[in-house]
């Protein structure tokens, strides 16, 4: 994945990730070897391990989570990676199961038929038991657990001198863990991309690119189901591999299988700046209609998402990063139901000490805030915790 496509997937990693221990990011080690195994052991607190609005509980945590990435070249064209971690979290004050398995497995095959024709698959599996950002509205202290599967596949050529053309097709599936939760959430959502893009200059490209998505639920799909499609143009541009911009703005065109259409404002833009060896500046914007975790009311949510992230090597042995996520939203009521305006923020500092090759000791504070006009939606969580990770 290109510098360019990490800033774009910033925004859905910061939304959750059940392998990720904190919002800021950890700094990334080169092993140099193909099978690389990690184990990381952490304790921490959690002030609200449901999410509640009201009638929080807090408990202590202890993380074991051991994993495998492995990397190889099958031919000179062709590349295959392959990840595994498990988390084992023990909680001691959380009611029913005090100790939650959650899986998180990714496997990627790319090949280049030629220099500039590339067909890239990914395929990311996750079973979250301690889900990181929790659903706003759910009855309280709920089970909020859930299995995630998203297959993503990219094909590129060229069409013509400066000229190149992208296919683009996701699919991803969501199923939770509690049966209510499951009749109200449970979906799948497909998206089929085409772009094309102009070499203005060497370092520039200029892109126009559509894409359709289809929102199917499981249960109760004759009132939940959508359509979309987007029209987007943007441009991007890479400065001397250390400055990248990338930005999309358009229409979206949804159609509501029972409710009435709407068209909304597309927009996505970021970039990166590596300033040093291991220190970076991250940031971006998104406007978009999203899924809601209260279908009964709402259709769906249109959000401003806004994120900032920099990761700062103090010395050679010690970095720093934090990382901060805005969304201000409105809940899109359904027909004799009142829109909802709401503001989260997401915020995580974390501090990482490398005493030695295949050794990190990392600590962490990320601290998630709601406000809204339902105060069934209001959340306030923090979590705080250390630990050490060892590489092999």
């Amino acid at each position: 994945m290109s510098r360019l496509q990490c800033a774009l997937a910033f925004i859905l990693l910061i939304a959750g990730n059940a392998a990720r221990a904190a919002y800021a990011p950890v700094p990334e080690s080169d092993e140099g070897k193909d099978l690389i195994v990690k184990v990381r052991a952490s304790v921490g607190h959690d002030s609200n391990l449901f999410g509640a609005a009201a009638g929080a509980i807090d408990t202590a945590v202890v993380t074991l989570a051991p994993g495998f990435t492995w990397n190889r070249s099958l031919t000179e064209q062709t590349f295959f990676s392959a990840a595994y971690g498990l988390t084992l979290d023990r909680f001691d004050r959380r009611p029913g199961d005090k100790l939650l398995d959650s899986h998180d497995a990714n496997l990627r095959l790319a090949h280049a038929f030629s220099q500039a024709t590339v067909i890239d698959l990914n395929n990311a599996f996750m079973i979250a038991r301690n889900p990181e950002s929790l659903l706003a509205g759910v009855k309280v202290n709920a089970d909020q657990s859930f299995l995630r599967n998203q297959f993503d596949g990219r094909f590129t050529t060229p069409l013509a001198p400066k000229f190149t053309g992208t296919v683009k097709a996701r699919s991803a599936l969501y199923q939770y863990r509690d049966r209510d939760l499951g009749r109200a959430l449970d979906r799948t959502e497909n998206l089929l991309g085409l772009a094309a893009d102009y070499a203005v200059l060497p370092e520039m490209k200029a892109v126009a690119e559509y894409r359709h998505q289809d929102i199917w639920y499981t249960k109760l799909g004759e009132t939940k189901n959508k359509r979309s499609d987007y029209l987007m143009v943007g441009a991007d541009h890479e400065l001397a591999r250390k400055l990248t911009l990338s930005g999309r703005a358009g229409l979206e065109w949804r159609s509501r299988r029972s409710e009435r259409s709407a068209t909304a404002p597309y927009a996505e833009f970021s970039g990166r700046y590596a300033y040093a060896p291991r220190s970076f500046l991250l940031g971006g914007l998104g406007y978009s209609l999203e899924e809601t975790s209260d279908t009964a009311r709402f259709n769906d949510s249109r959000a401003l998402r806004a994120f900032a992230t920099v990761q700062h090597a103090v010395s050679a042995l010690i970095v720093a990063s934090v990382s901060v996520s805005l969304e201000p939203s409105s809940l899109q009521g359904r027909r004799g139901q009142a829109d909802v305006d709401e503001t989260t923020v997401r915020s995580g500092v974390t501090l990482t000490y490398l005493p030695g090759p295949g050794w990190m000791i990392s600590g962490s504070l990320d601290v998630d805030r709601s406000d809204s006009d339902d105060p069934a939606r209001i959340l306030r969580r923090t979590r705080i915790s250390i630990g050490a990770t060892r590489s092999f």
